[in-house]
């Protein structure tokens, strides 16, 4: 049976690709910081059949982190670690002049530096795992300059060149970055709350991290979009 850890993990696109994973028969160790909503979503997801470990914590604390690798241990090892955890930086989402630094500290501490943490602390299981895979959500805010962006973009940006060296010394795993693209979810609407427009709900765009986990492709930087026109 396979092992996957998800962080942030209790809405949106981390508990879509959960449920997914699920009906898949996964096993799952799911992260997120409010205890409520990540039991419910667990509820959701153990409906499958699938063992399920809810751990509510912050992904910056090492100990949470610790705590995470050891459930996904006891469920026989981890074969998944997707990063999906974010912050913004600022809610909603200002112009660099006006950024708190301590705002892009945590954005640094949550999108890149835990991100890293819990690889380095999940590696040993992940090179022993028959097909060893990590998998950390980036944004087209990395790639490209939007006015209000700029603390969140640098820190995905960061993320993405961390993912692309890890999978330069870990050829055995695949390290794939991918950008969702436009998604309904909590994270944008506290980033720009004034913009309504229509948008995928997350359950959409998991086909794509799905077609990543059959198909294999080489490690590297990808974009949701494309990978569901080109299944198409």
């Amino acid at each position: 049976m396979s092992v996957a850890i998800i962080t942030g993990a209790s809405k949106g696109l981390g508990e879509a690709l959960a449920r997914a994973l699920a009906a898949r028969g996964w096993d799952l160790v799911l992260d997120a910081r409010d205890p409520v909503p990540l039991a419910e979503a667990a509820g959701l997801v153990s409906a499958h059949g699938t063992r399920v470990t809810a751990l509510p914590g912050d992904v910056t604390d090492a100990a949470h982190r610790a705590e995470l690798v050891a459930a996904a241990w006891r469920l026989g090892g981890v074969d998944l670690v997707v990063h999906n955890a974010s912050a913004l930086g600022a809610e909603p989402l200002v112009r660099l002049e006006e950024l708190p630094l301590e705002g892009l500290r945590r954005a640094l501490e949550v999108n890149v530096v835990a991100a890293l943490g819990l690889v380095q602390e999940a590696l040993p299981l992940l090179r022993s795992a028959p097909a060893g895979a990590v998998l950390v959500v980036s944004s087209d805010a990395a790639a490209e300059a939007y006015p209000t962006w700029g603390g969140y973009g640098a820190s995905k940006a960061a993320l993405d060149q961390l993912a692309a060296v890890l999978a330069v010394e870990e050829p055995g795993l695949r390290v794939w970055a991918v950008d969702p693209g436009d998604m309904a979810t909590d994270l944008y609407a506290a980033a720009v709350p004034d913009d309504d427009g229509p948008r995928p709900e997350p359950a959409r765009v998991v086909p794509a991290f799905l077609r990543l986990l059959d198909e294999r492709p080489a490690s590297g930087r990808y974009g949701a979009p494309a990978l569901l026109e080109e299944r198409r």
